[in-house]
């Protein structure tokens, strides 16, 4: 017999992020780190923790075994719990054999039994790869004060993205009057974060719904807000206006790591009453060597820097030696970036090499700078060249260098 929760969470962990390229080669887009101790299922994982939801189920299925190592018992989250706290969903044989997650809302649906033996009010669905803060709980009391039987976070967004989004009207108390999902011609900038409120059941009764669509794509956005909606059920949007960042390219995970650094950071991860939690390291303490210079930068623990490092964030264990100019980039976990050597504009993934002399990205001419991206194991060779915006794994750098050098 299970404790019966008012809230449930599922957090969505499965996606390829194939936008990123070589840092999702190997490792679900979650679990791809971010801001130097964290990665980014951190963040809704965390925000669970603060706000009073103690059992997640996280649902993976695009190469989890980074992801399932890292998420453990949950005990970094305090979710290491006798009754509720986390656990992995991978996608399973039943009965009627096996399938693999066909969209969002045929996820939860497979898992509908990991949610009924907690008896749940509510069912809140989450993405697991975006970087924000938000009090759950807070669109719970908002839920149950609208009388909402579904309640989806919307935040505003530029009119030049709003076609990334699924987009909704509202009328003044907040009740949506209309969705589209990534719609070419946006008539609003009301975006949906991806986090939707469900009543238990309705959430049920429209996933079997869903399910038994001929030629459904079993989404939420595309497939299952729509039919609610056209079904007049009462739906809610909750205005979020805190910060938010998508990171499901290489440009906007780099912008969010910036947004780390200065005196008066645009997202500040130093809240001591709304903590981020992480599985983190047992490294010694970074060292600062003399003649090294460190300006807006994160350093880690387990670091050491005897050259160069400027508005940058550096994971564990990366070492700068003397004559080495880190600039402007993302250096994750036990990299080395050898003497003379200069890496700007620049994501190296785990474990890369650049060697003596070598340069990795380019300065941006016009402001509006080119990321240069080295998949994890990489070991660039000395006084090699990588340019402004390549993204290469480990086998296409070696091609490279078969072939004659840099790309064209």
């Amino acid at each position: 017999m299970f404790k019966r929760k008012e809230c449930v969470a599922m957090l969505l962990a499965g996606g390829q992020g194939s936008r990123l390229y070589a840092l999702t080669e190997k490792t679900a887009k979650p679990a791809v780190p971010f801001g130097g101790k964290y990665r980014i299922i951190d963040f809704p994982l965390s925000n669970c923790v603060n706000s009073g939801i103690d059992t997640v189920g996280v649902l993976t299925q695009y190469q989890p075994l980074v992801l399932n190592e890292y998420i453990g018992n949950g005990q970094p989250w305090d979710l290491d719990r006798s009754t509720g706290g986390v656990m992995v969903l991978p996608p399973y044989q039943g009965k009627n054999g096996a399938a693999w997650y066909k969209g969002t809302a045929n996820a939860i649906y497979q898992n509908m039994n990991f949610i009924k033996r907690y008896d749940p009010e509510y069912v809140l669905i989450l993405s697991g790869d975006h970087i924000y803060k938000m009090d759950y709980s807070e669109m719970i009391r908002y839920h149950k004060a609208h009388a909402s039987e579904c309640t989806i976070a919307v935040i505003d967004v530029p009119l030049s993205e709003a076609s990334r989004f699924g987009i909704m009207d509202t009328e003044e108390d907040g009740r949506i009057v209309r969705f589209e999902e990534k719609p070419k011609h946006p008539k609003s900038t009301q975006a949906s974060m991806g986090i939707y409120l469900f009543d238990r059941e309705l959430l049920a009764d429209y996933l079997q719904r869903d399910e038994e669509t001929p030629g459904s794509q079993n989404d939420f956005g595309k497939n299952v807000i729509p039919r609610i909606l056209a079904d007049g059920i009462r739906m809610y949007a909750y205005r979020f206006s805190g910060y938010w960042k998508d990171v499901g390219t290489i440009k906007s995970l780099w912008d969010a790591n910036m947004d780390l650094l200065g005196d008066k950071p645009v997202y500040d991860l130093s809240d001591q009453d709304f903590r981020v939690y992480s599985r983190t390291p047992a490294l010694p303490p970074q060292f600062i060597g003399a003649g090294s210079v460190v300006h807006n930068s994160i350093i880690s623990e387990g670091n050491n820097i005897y050259g160069t490092v400027e508005n940058s964030v550096l994971f564990s264990g990366v070492t700068v030696e003397a004559g080495a100019t880190v600039r402007n980039s993302v250096v994750m976990q036990g990299c080395v970036i050898e003497r003379d050597a200069v890496v700007q504009y620049a994501i190296l993934d785990a474990e890369v090499t650049v060697e003596n002399g070598a340069v990795i990205g380019e300065e941006a001419e016009d402001g509006t700078p080119e990321i240069a991206v080295l998949g994890g194991g990489i070991h660039v060779d000395a006084g090699d060249r990588i340019k402004a915006g390549e993204i290469l794994n480990a086998a296409e750098y070696r091609k490279r260098k078969a072939e004659g050098g840099e790309r064209k």
